[in-house]
């Protein structure tokens, strides 16, 4: 077994429309990967049928999550994980921390990370911009905490803890006098070392007075507007700079868009993200995780460095068969029983297609190989899979290997064979609550030949009763599902385990002469008895390939 990079993960996963070989094979050999050191996850392509969902209940197996695309999402793109920011936090200390981390979009979160806004360098442009809103710092609600980090500030009275809820920004310039018709109840005054200024302002009801170029301020002054409820606050910058940096202290809350943002989560679709970003002037997007919850930003520079992702194949190596997007994806294996059509790889790979009756008994002579034991649930798994695709050792294809496996597997997964099987059997044919499409797509598979494609789904059943329920089910809707899935020809096999024959359903134009010439048998209606033919893979698809290459000529 080749030694793989194991840290991303590695989803294991097999063909569409997945059987119990298919789901049981990607499951055991995750666990043989990862308990080499492999970080490796079982995936399924399709819904699970009812056979594999008997075999999954039945030794406690969870079904793997379901993949149906393994086109790159952005969950695969290298994500910058820049913090969410706090809405209190002022326009001033945005920028700076916009210029520190060289990005021009922060994200204002909740503290339990819910996306609340988005704020760029070119709305904090804008509001420096909008010099003759004096207002500002009220309708923003702004913290004091916030004037007093912009000015470099120090209060001398009153709390920090407070936020401006009215008045206006007014720079007492003028003579006391002057200053009484303008200042009124909370404003903010800006003032120099004049104390009758100050004496002025703290009596014509002023919410604050910040007093600059650093000066001390007379203990009378600090009495009176404690006693008037004026916070006094001292900055080391001169008036004009004052004026400038405090409409910088609001709060990047009332500057942020909360309407209609253009975010991705980790599930979207790395194409579908190219497009959203192309048609707008943004250059960061906002992440939002599994649970909707912000965990970062990207930008088009992130799109070129897009990590494909990584499969292995197992039970299958056709790209007919294969989840969608399979080209976007880094196939690092495939591991299967099948006639080679294989899957077009970048680089060389690990291709392990032996002629065995299961994907599941080779991997169990990997488990072998690298000695690694098997739990008594993964055996269960195994065995379930090589009674189903041998069907109980009757099929063609069933090899000596394939028993061995089996009869070792029975003991470690403790349960009667023949038993088992029954059971497995009647739960895969039971139709109950199912429609004609649930039961046609449980297992079935497309192939090609030349220009020609057509899809072949199977049936296993162990009493006649069960058998025609189910032709009586899907007959009607074949030529249906040869509209909906675009193939000329469908075919179903309804196959009897305990008599060993089939009976062939057939739909789409020469279909019956298709049938007649690969099998040398006359169909009656749409559909022919097969006598022994048990295997679509040995004893179908050949014959049929042939016929249908035969009729191209």
């Amino acid at each position: 077994m080749p030694h793989i990079d194991m840290q991303r993960k590695v989803n294991v996963i097999g063909h569409r429309h997945p059987d119990t070989d298919s789901v049981c094979s990607a499951i055991a050999y995750t666990y043989l990967k990862n308990q080499l050191g492999g970080n490796c996850e079982a995936r399924r392509a399709g819904q699970l049928n009812r056979e594999t969902e008997f075999v999954l209940q039945y030794f406690g197996a969870q079904p793997p999550r379901l993949c149906t695309d393994v086109r790159p999402q952005v969950k695969d793109i290298d994500i910058r994980r820049q913090p969410g920011v706090d809405g209190d936090m002022s326009l001033k200390a945005a920028w700076e921390l916009m210029r520190s981390v060289e990005i021009d979009t922060l994200c204002v979160t909740s503290e339990q990370k819910e996306l609340l806004g988005v704020i760029t360098i070119k709305d904090i442009a804008t509001a420096n911009m909008d010099l003759l809103d004096t207002a500002v710092l009220a309708k923003a609600r702004t913290p004091y905490r916030n004037v007093l980090s912009a000015l470099n500030g120090k209060l001398l009275t009153g709390s920090d803890s407070g936020v401006i809820d009215k008045g206006r920004i007014y720079i007492g310039a003028a003579s006391s006098d002057a200053m009484e018709a303008y200042v009124h109840a909370g404003d903010i005054v800006i003032l120099s070392n004049r104390i009758e200024s100050q004496l002025y302002a703290v009596e014509c009801g002023a919410g604050c007075i910040i007093i600059c170029g650093g000066v001390t301020v007379p203990q009378t002054i600090l009495t009176r507007a404690q006693e008037k409820g004026c916070r006094v606050i001292t900055t080391p910058y001169l008036l004009y700079d004052v004026a400038k940096l405090l409409s910088q202290a609001a709060p990047i809350r009332h500057y942020m868009k909360t309407e209609h943002i253009l975010k991705f989560n980790l599930n979207t679709p790395v194409e579908e993200a190219q497009k959203v970003m192309a048609s707008v002037r943004l250059r960061y997007f906002p992440i939002l995780d599994e649970e909707g919850l912000y965990c970062g930003v990207i930008s088009r520079r992130n799109l070129l460095n897009v990590h494909r992702k990584r499969v292995i194949l197992v039970d299958h190596n056709e790209k007919t068969q294969a989840v969608d997007g399979l080209d976007e994806a880094e196939i690092l294996e495939i591991i299967d029983h099948h006639r080679l059509n294989a899957v077009e790889t970048v680089n060389p790979i690990y291709f392990r297609n032996v002629p065995m009756g299961c994907t599941c008994t080779i991997v169990y002579q990997m488990f072998l190989e690298n000695q690694v034991e098997i739990p008594k649930r993964i055996a269960g798994l195994l065995l379930s899979a090589i009674l189903s695709d041998t069907l109980m050792f009757r099929s063609p294809t069933c090899t000596p290997a394939d028993e061995a496996a089996a009869a070792a597997l029975s003991k470690t997964a403790q349960v009667d064979i023949p038993a088992y099987a029954q059971q497995m059997f009647e739960a895969g044919g039971d139709l109950t609550g199912k429609t004609p499409e649930e039961v046609f797509l449980s297992d079935f598979k497309i192939f090609s030949s030349g220009e020609v494609r057509f899809g072949v789904g199977q049936s296993i059943y162990m009493t006649e009763k069960s058998r025609a329920a189910a032709k009586k089910l899907i007959g009607p809707y074949l030529q249906r599902v040869s509209v909906q899935q675009g193939l000329p020809l469908i075919f179903y096999m309804f196959t009897d385990v305990p008599n060993e024959f089939t009976d062939l359903m057939f739909a789409g134009t020469d279909a019956g002469e298709i049938v007649a010439s690969a099998f040398h048998v006359q169909p009656e209606g749409q559909t022919a008895v097969l006598p022994g033919v048990m295997s679509r893979k040995k004893q179908l698809i050949p014959p049929l390939m042939a016929a249908v290459q035969e009729r191209i000529k």
